[in-house]
């Protein structure tokens, strides 16, 4: 049982647990973070004395108020300009290893109803038994249990056959990198497959292209056009490494705006690239503690 002088030193040790658990659920660090801080007001006002597990009991809190924010949540991204992506994190989150979570899984997850994330997540990723998930989700253990395995199929489906290792696919991003912004099309052409598809998330207030841009043809037009531009100018590289479980790369563009660049790569080649220009998106980074690696 905690005692009330012990609140903030419970929740303070919980908080990490929390902020991934409402990262994982929304997509969005800021939004997390909103969460997390108002299930610390609830816990605040909480009789402990009821309480058996202070982590079960935060975790439901948190989950219930992630459920209630992404049914407004749904709504916003309707009406969202362009692709949504998943605001970017850098390397594996804690207690989380490579490649449990990636952008392309988060982009999956995005896809199934509030309860099936929910009954995924916290069953599959964060260890909880069916039993634990019932009392947060109010539904039946055996629900939970169908929610979490209709969940897993589409998730499946996201998950590549073929993981990379971390030196082919630090090779492959930053011959991407260059390739990309010297609008050199004959790496281009060696880099990307066939049905690549490139994703940009500008959120309506950031220059980005609006819609997927399909088929590796289509994608190495666009960068040689980019290269081509009378005021087109090399980004630095600010970072080279795991974006959401994925290599790639972020840059100070020439607008003096970061840009963060994550490549899902499949037997050698990029099947999916995925590109964040949302500023909003971003300021959680802190790009400013990362040193400049120079130009291309």
């Amino acid at each position: 049982m905690s005692q009330p002088d012990d609140t903030l030193e419970a929740f303070n040790r919980l908080r990490p647990r929390l902020t991934r658990i409402a990262y994982r659920m929304l997509g969005s660090v800021a939004e997390a973070e909103d969460i997390v801080q108002e299930g610390f007001i609830r816990w605040h006002k909480t009789d402990k004395s009821s309480v058996r597990s202070e982590e079960a009991f935060l975790v439901s809190i948190v989950t219930r108020l992630c459920l209630d924010h992404l049914k407004s949540a749904r709504v916003r991204r309707e009406r969202y300009v362009g692709d949504w992506l998943p605001e970017p994190i850098f390397n594996p989150l804690e207690e989380e290893t490579e490649g449990d979570i990636t952008l392309t899984l988060m982009m999956a997850l995005e896809r199934l109803s509030p309860l099936e994330r929910a009954a995924f997540l916290l069953h599959d990723v964060f260890g909880q038994d069916f039993k634990q998930i019932a009392q947060t989700i109010n539904r039946d253990a055996a629900t939970c249990r169908q929610l979490a395995n209709r969940a897993r199929n589409h998730i499946q489906k996201a998950k590549p056959r073929f993981p990379v290792s971390d030196e082919q696919g630090s090779r492959i991003a930053a011959a991407f990198f260059n390739a990309s912004r010297t609008g050199d099309t004959q790496t281009l052409q060696t880099l990307l497959a066939d049905d690549v598809v490139m994703y940009a998330d500008g959120g309506g207030v950031r220059l980005s292209v609006v819609k997927p841009i399909y088929t590796a043809e289509n994608i190495i037009r666009f960068f040689e056009g980019v290269s081509r531009r009378a005021d087109f100018e090399l980004p630095t590289l600010l970072f080279e490494g795991l974006i959401d479980g994925l290599h790639g790369f972020a840059t100070m563009e020439s607008d003096d705006l970061p840009q963060t660049t994550a490549l899902e790569i499949e037997n050698g080649k990029i099947k999916a690239i995925y590109v964040m220009r949302n500023p909003e998106k971003l300021g959680h980074l802190q790009f400013a503690k990362f040193p400049a690696k120079g130009t291309a």
